[in-house]
């Protein structure tokens, strides 16, 4: 029997998700559920695996972890993108690295709960409400007539807008290599720089891919050309922005508030700031965290498997 770990199973759920018999005849199944805080720690839990799942990017599958793991031999992420797999080293080593489906309609929905949350002050609402507290406590912010800047106009960001639209908001959006033309097919305002978008937006919204160019791009500066009314909302990757900066805006109330699914460290440590965090809605990476989503990853790992079985692998990345 083949010996096949699942990694990063945190809601115990994966089993759920899939007809893991069909592997049965063939491959012993570990699904491990609980968050694993170093390499040492992953490298005993695989042990002698030859099959590895990941998901996400939960886990980096770096070069030296995978000179810990001499078995290994097929590698699947939910995804077909994972910026936490060395590639490279998986094909020096002769590791077949293959993916899955992932939608992006579930990031998208997300978006939009963060954002009317926070324009309808829906948690301390709720909040107050549970607590036998003050019978409304704030005032909302409307969306209609309100400026919707993006940073970032792809697969998600496209449909973000869209729905801002619908909201009778106007929409900006903003990237490094966008073009009028890409925003004018969908009838959104080309902003004409970062600085712009951030100066003129009452909620700003990021929908970019973290890189080189990216990383730390809403920083102190950034931040500081915002309105004092405004919202930043990120569904991205946490290093996209200057964390440290953007606490220190929220504490001196520099913008109305922020919320975020991803984050520098994940899970979230217990005495991370960021938990009590004033004007801050944090969520625990929910963006992919979907029914149709999972059922996407776990369904097609078994099929991957299967394919990778018979000699014929399917969905390969890299």
């Amino acid at each position: 029997m083949l010996d096949c770990c699942i990694l990063d199973d945190y809601q115990n759920c994966a089993k759920d998700f899939a007809d893991w018999s069909r592997l049965s005849s063939q491959v012993s199944l570990r699904f491990v559920t609980e968050y694993l805080p170093d390499e040492t720690a992953v490298a005993a839990r695989v042990g002698a695996a030859e099959i590895l799942i990941v998901m996400r990017e939960r886990t980096p599958v770096t070069r030296s972890l995978l000179a810990r793991l001499p078995n290994l031999k097929l590698l699947i992420t939910s995804g077909m993108r994972n910026a936490a797999i060395d590639l490279a080293a998986c094909d020096e080593r002769g590791i077949i690295v293959c993916g899955t489906d992932s939608f992006s309609e579930p990031p998208v929905e997300l978006t939009w709960a963060l954002i009317l949350a926070m324009a309808r002050g829906i948690v301390p609402e709720a909040q107050a409400l549970s607590a036998n507290g003050p019978w409304q406590s704030s005032v909302g912010t409307d969306l209609k007539g309100a400026t919707l800047g993006l940073l970032g106009f792809g697969k998600i960001g496209v449909q973000v807008a869209r729905i801002g639209k619908a909201f009778g908001m106007a929409v900006q959006a903003w990237s490094p290599n966008l073009s009028a033309e890409r925003t004018a097919t969908e009838s959104v305002t080309l902003a004409p720089s970062k600085e712009a978008l951030l100066r003129a937006a009452d909620f700003v919204s990021i929908h970019l891919v973290l890189g080189e160019r990216s990383r730390g791009l809403v920083d102190a500066a950034a931040l500081a050309v915002m309105k004092p009314t405004a919202f930043l909302v990120n569904t991205s990757r946490a290093a996209i922005i200057d964390g440290a900066a953007l606490l220190r805006c929220l504490k001196a109330g520099g913008i109305a508030g922020a919320a975020s699914d991803v984050h520098e460290h994940e899970p979230l440590p217990a005495d991370s700031p960021w938990r009590t965090a004033p004007r801050f809605l944090g969520l625990p990476h929910l963006g992919y965290v979907t029914r149709r989503n999972y059922t996407a990853y776990f369904t097609q790992a078994v099929e991957d498997i299967e394919a990778w079985l018979a000699g014929s692998p399917m969905r390969l990345i890299g």
